[in-house]
C-alpha cells in the first residue's frame, strides 16, 4: 500500500526566524503560531471565529492545539 505524503512547502531562513523569535516570545509552539497568522490571514477572520472553526470535524481541537 502506497504511504501518503504531506505537501511541506519550504520557508525561508528568515522567515523561520523570526516565527522562532515570536513565537518564543509569546511561549507557544511555532507550529500553532504559524498555524494561527496563516489562519487569520487567509480567512480574513478574527481569531475568536477562527478558533471556533477549529472545533469542527475538519480540525480536531486536539491536533491544532
Amino acid at each position: 500500500m502506497p504511504k501518503f505524503r504531506y505537501y511541506s512547502p519550504r520557508i525561508s531562513r528568515f522567515l523561520v526566524s523570526l516565527l522562532y523569535h515570536e513565537a518564543k516570545r509569546r511561549q507557544i509552539p511555532m507550529t500553532q503560531l504559524t498555524d494561527e497568522l496563516l489562519r487569520k490571514q487567509i480567512m480574513g477572520e478574527d481569531m475568536e471565529e477562527t478558533r471556533d472553526a477549529e472545533e469542527s470535524p475538519l480540525y480536531p481541537a486536539s491536533a491544532t492545539r
